[in-house]
């Protein structure tokens, strides 16, 4: 059984978010402020947080960073309508989803559940057969160990930025747009293409030698984003290897 800690302020929400993630199979475990969240989830760590970004104590995005000091933790933000500079925020921390409110329990249900299947915390993800490293230019990536490094460097990726990574290093040199993103990497079929956008940039940081200008990941202007693998001569010291169409049907 899965373990879902709720941290928000309104005992309102905490209890019917509770109430559906029980009945849907998760032990669930409450906060009502930001130290109380930190404490329990040094004490117990979770498989997941549901955490509001508004608490008294300690805001969510603080909280988020404390959790994240022992380990990954997937985290869904709960923030307010409207406010889109708190939801970016909170992905810029590392929270792997968000939901606003108001919004429908049953749809959080599914967002954790989503979450926690790309976070391989599921047993039949661990049962599967361990697949090769996938290398492109100075990027190497794990699939089954959920590691990447770039040129020898390990980096730390939340689980989105792996995902994102993963996906682009098996589909060199193709457009995609925002849309294909958010179903083939987020497993959406709606939803805020903010999102893509914000985590595209946030590996940008990580994996471009200049964020401002990248190489790797470029914007198609009207479409999406395209991954360009550099040649074996601008592979910044590694083997050069790359994975050319690996996935894609190539």
């Amino acid at each position: 059984m899965k373990r879902v800690l709720v941290v928000d302020d309104d005992p309102t929400v905490s209890e019917v978010v509770a109430g559906y993630l029980g009945r849907a199979g998760f032990a669930v475990a409450v906060a009502a402020d930001g130290p109380t969240a930190v404490a329990l989830a040094a004490a117990r760590p979770p498989d997941l947080m549901v955490l509001d970004l508004m608490l008294p104590g300690m805001d969510g995005l603080e909280v988020c960073r404390r959790v994240r000091e022992d380990g990954p933790l997937p985290v869904i933000m709960l923030t307010a309508r409207g406010d889109e500079e708190d939801r970016v925020l909170g992905l810029e921390v590392g929270a792997d989803d968000y939901v606003t409110k108001p919004f429908s329990p049953r749809e959080l249900v599914l967002r954790v559940e989503s979450v926690l299947r790309r976070a391989g915390s599921l047993a039949a993800v661990r049962s599967e057969p361990v697949e090769p490293w996938l290398r492109s230019g100075p990027l190497a990536l794990d699939p089954t160990g959920r590691r990447a490094t770039r040129a020898g460097a390990e980096l730390a990726l939340t689980i989105r930025e792996f995902d994102l990574l993963e996906f682009f290093i098996r589909h060199p040199g193709r457009a995609t747009s925002r849309e294909e993103l958010m179903h083939q990497v987020w497993g959406w079929e709606f939803g805020d293409l903010s999102t893509v956008t914000v985590h595209v940039r946030r590996l940008r940081e990580k994996v471009e030698d200049d964020p401002a200008r990248p190489r790797l990941i470029s914007t198609v202007w009207g479409v999406g984003y395209r991954f360009d693998p550099p040649r074996a001569d601008e592979a910044g010291g590694t083997d050069g290897t790359d994975v050319r169409g690996v996935g894609d049907g190539g």
